[in-house]
This record gives C-alpha cells, structure tokens and sequence, in this order.
C-alpha cells in the first residue's frame, strides 16, 4: 500500500514540475489549512477539491534543486513537493517581493531544513503565506472609495482577481454534508444576487442548517481562469437554521412556489407543492464583501477590525450631514435608485431605543418617489421560471457625516397592505416595507396610483439604534 502510494505520489510530483506560477502568488486564497474540519483541513465533495484534498497536478520549474525522496516514504514526498510549490511561489530570486537580506537568509535557511519541519509545515505555510498575500492585494484594489457611496470603487475587479465564487453547504441531522456551487450571479449597484438550483436537492425534512461560503482556489494564475476542480478555500459567511424554515417567515408566494426569508439576506424558494427545495437566493451589500468572503474559514466567519470611534464634535446636535443610497430590484431590474444628503435628526428624536431619521416626509409632496415597472421578485430553476408580485430585494447604504458607511444591507423585502401612520389621506391602497435587524429598522409606506398603475412613496424613515449610535461615536446617548 505504502509502496502504490508514493508512486502515485511520485506521478503527481513530476506533474507538478511544468506549471508557471504568478511572482508572489498574489491572488490566490488565504487561508490556514487545519482552520476547516476533516483530516486534510478541508472539506470536499466529489468533482471539487477544497485546500489539502486533492492531489496537486503541476509545479513550476524553478527554484532549488532537491534531491528526489524514495516512493517508499510518501510522507517525505509530500514534504517534498509542498516545499517546491512554497520555493517556487515565496523565493526572493524570483518574486516580486522588496526583502532584504536578513528575511533572504531566513528564506534559504528555511528551504535547506525540509526534513526538520512537522508533517504539514510547508503546507500550512504556504497557505499562510498565500492569505498574507491576497489580503495586502485585495487591500490595494480596494482602497480606493467613491465619495458618493462610501464604497470601494474596484469590487468588481477584486472579484476578478480573487477568483472568488460562492457556495452553500447544506447539512443533514445525521451529520451529512452537500456542497453546491453558485449557478447564476447578478451584479448589481451595491450588492450582488447568488443563485443555486438545480433537481438533486436533499429533502427538506432531513436538513438541519445551511452554510453560506465565499470559495477561491488555493492556487491562482491572473492570466488563466481559476480551474473548476483544483483546490479551494471556504471562507464562511453566514449559518442559517433550516429546522423550522416553513413556520415563519414567509414573504410571498405564486402558483408555483413560496418564498422564505432568512436574516441575513437569504431567500428560500420552496416548490408549493411538494414543499421541497426550489432554489436559494443569497444577497450580499458590497460592503466588506470581499473580506468576509475570503478571509475567513469553513468553520469562522472573518471578524472585522475593531472600530475605532468617530469623536462626536457636537453630540447635542445630534445627527447630521447623513446620506443615504437606496435601491429596489430584482433579475437585473431596478424599480428604484435614490439618493438622498444632507439628511440629519434632532437629540430629541429618541424614542424606544431608536433615533429616527426621516428620509421621505408625508406631508411634502416633492420628495415623493415612484416605483418604476412591476415589482415584483424574479425566480427561475432549470425546468420552471416566475415573478412573486410585491417583492423585490432591497439594498440600503447609510454614510455617516465623515462619508464612512455606517449601516449597510441586502434583503428579499415584500410589500404588504396598511393603513397610513400618518400624513394626508390618499386616493389609493396603502402598503408597507418593512426591515428589522440588529443595528435599525426601516419603514417604507407606499401608495397604488390606480390612474397611472404605479407605486409612489409617500414616507420613508430608518430608525437606528441608540447602541449602534455610542458605539460609533463614542457618545452616551
């Protein structure tokens, strides 16, 4: 068995010997193997590798000569091949790194100890290495910021660069895994829409919780597409609880499906007569969208840096200089884009441990807005497609008065008939919006135009925790 091994190994290594690799691997997924559960670090399914799994196919050519280890001694092999990959992609000679002379000698004098380091050194060190090196790339992509958005200008580049895709691990009671990759992907303003479907779901009474992953290849060549089965890394995003998906939580419905919604920002479509799974919807705001998906492990989501709070000039004041950004759309349709500054709130508008900010006001007719089309929340699989009326997904991105993003969210939203709070009375229907999380709510009050057919809104406010607010400023509100 040893013996079967290590020439298969062996088989592998000579392979590895043709591939060119990047200078510095800038661009392939950080990443500690041994963060992720299972033997090799990683998880798998079949058809996909994930870091530590798969065989690797190619290695460059350069760097160090070493001599070859016996096929008898897999373990050596391994080591062995481990150490070209990490000499190849880190060597000073042949990297784009500026290192000076004490870091070459520690390079070289690391590289000469192979049979000197633990099972799995090399290993985890170039994946050490590689996260150090896709972090500090990422960091110079997306540090430039629009000043109308507060949000970095390049996301959509560093999704390239990344390689980065998502993917949904659902996990039955019994303790069995199903890994899925994205099959559609709508980038949108500030957010993107993910979607999976497919015919061999689970069934839903077997499954108890469902993982939300940011996946990039462990190894990553700019001038190459990513390959869909070689090594990957998860970066854990978000858990969601299936147990009790159809008690609450639903949103909408047509004649062929009901859809559920999950905080935070996770659809379920589940088909109405089977009450099987239909399709999963993930929307995810651009904010930290690449760190969170690329930073983290299969097991622990990537933790922000602390914040570090923005002195108050005049906390008697109270809020000013807001601006907010907000969009409702669905499928690539967008129903409403606005953008609303300058947008402030007295000391005194403090009420059940809310500050309330009003966007839109009843009794002012000129900041009323429409809803441009149909709303309405687009679906498909790939047997059957529809529109679940009155939903969309909803994207909001509060700036601060220093232009930071200060509250930031994607959400499947749904309208719902109301009576008005306040205000004059319409010629029309009422509706609501309404949003709930941990830092704010937001309340949208609409009206139907029966004459023109189009919604308008009438009032628009977002109500913010006093929590948020002291943790923010530093203030003792």
């Amino acid at each position: 068995m040893a013996t079967g091994r290590g020439r298969l190994l062996l088989q592998h290594w000579r392979g590895l010997l043709a591939l060119h690799w990047p200078p510095g691997g800038v661009g392939a997924a950080p990443g500690l193997a041994g963060e992720a559960p299972g033997p090799a670090g990683f998880r798998k399914r079949p058809g996909t590798s994930y870091a530590g799994t798969a065989t690797l196919k190619q290695c460059a050519r350069r760097g160090r000569h070493y001599k070859q280890p016996s096929a008898d001694h897999p373990a050596s092999l391994e080591s062995f091949i481990w150490i070209r990959i990490y000499s190849t992609a880190f060597s000073p000679k042949i990297s784009n790194w500026q290192v000076n002379s004490a870091e070459k000698t520690t390079v070289s004098m690391n590289l000469l100890s192979v049979e000197d380091k633990e099972a799995g050194y090399w290993k985890k060190e170039y994946i050490a290495k590689q996260r150090a090196s896709v972090k500090a790339a990422l960091a110079r992509v997306l540090k430039p910021v629009n000043p109308y958005t507060g949000l970095p200008v390049k996301t959509k580049e560093a999704l390239r660069i990344s390689g980065l895709g998502w993917v949904i691990i659902l996990k039955e009671k019994n303790g069995k895994e199903y890994i899925m990759q994205h099959i559609d992907l709508l980038i949108n303003d500030s957010s993107v829409t993910i979607i999976w479907y497919g015919r061999n779901w689970p069934q839903l009474a077997t499954l108890s919780t469902l993982d939300l992953c940011g996946v990039t290849p462990v190894f990553r060549d700019r001038s190459k597409p990513p390959s869909k089965n070689g090594p990957r890394w998860l970066s854990l995003i978000a858990k969601y609880n299936l147990s009790n998906l159809t008690e609450s939580t639903m949103i909408g419905w047509d004649r062929l499906i009901r859809i559920f919604c999950l905080h935070p920002g996770l659809l379920v479509g589940l088909w109405k007569r089977e009450e099987e799974l239909a399709f999963v919807m993930a929307n995810l705001h651009f904010h930290h969208l690449v760190e969170k998906s690329t930073l983290g492990s299969a097991t622990v989501p990537y933790e922000l840096p602390p914040h570090t709070p923005l002195l108050d000039d005049n906390p008697e004041y109270g809020l000013h200089g807001y601006q907010l950004h907000v969009d409702m759309h669905s499928g690539g349709v967008f129903y409403l884009c606005g953008t609303f500054r300058n947008l402030f709130t007295k000391k005194g508008s403090i009420e059940n441990g809310y500050v309330k900010l009003v966007v839109i006001r009843f009794k002012n007719n000129t900041e009323h807005l429409p809803l441009i089309g149909k709303v309405g929340l687009s679906w498909r699989t790939d047997v059957f497609s529809g529109c679940i009326k009155s939903c969309s997904i909803m994207d909001i991105t509060l700036l601060d008065e220093y232009g930071k993003p200060f509250w930031c969210l994607s959400s499947p939203v749904c309208m719902r008939s109301s009576v008005p709070s306040d205000g004059p009375n319409f010629l029309g229907q009422t509706y609501c919006v309404d949003y709930v999380d941990s830092e704010g709510k937001v309340h949208v009050e609409l009206v139907w135009i029966k004459e023109t057919e189009e919604y308008f809104i009438v009032s628009l406010v977002l109500y913010l925790k006093i929590a948020k607010i002291n943790h923010w400023f530093g203030t003792a509100y």
